[in-house]
């Protein structure tokens, strides 16, 4: 499963939008069609899936869509705004020891 990190706060718009990293404190600014990607996405939607809507939203063929939905998704990751994998949930008891 792709998802933004923990330390990552998405603000996205139509005109575009901009991920705030906050170990950095740097902002990673989104193309409009960026953003749709992520919003997609951060849906809950698989790449596949979100490939697919957004074909639909950008009237593009679905090999172009899964190339951008890709392209977008690798982007983050590589610059260690995203993971791939489970969610990991943060334990609380014993926070102390």
């Amino acid at each position: 499963m792709w998802r933004l990190r923990e330390s990552t706060h998405p603000v996205l718009t139509d005109d575009g939008g901009a991920i705030l990293d906050e170990r950095t404190g740097r902002w990673t600014h989104l193309t409009p069609t960026a953003a749709a990607a992520l919003r997609l996405l951060l849906a809950g939607a698989t790449q596949e899936e979100a490939a697919g809507q957004y074909a639909l939203r950008y009237r593009i063929g679905a090999e172009q869509a899964a190339a951008d939905v890709r392209t977008v998704a690798d982007a983050l990751t590589t610059q260690g705004l995203a993971v791939t994998g489970p969610v990991s949930r943060r334990r609380w008891g014993r926070w102390w020891r």
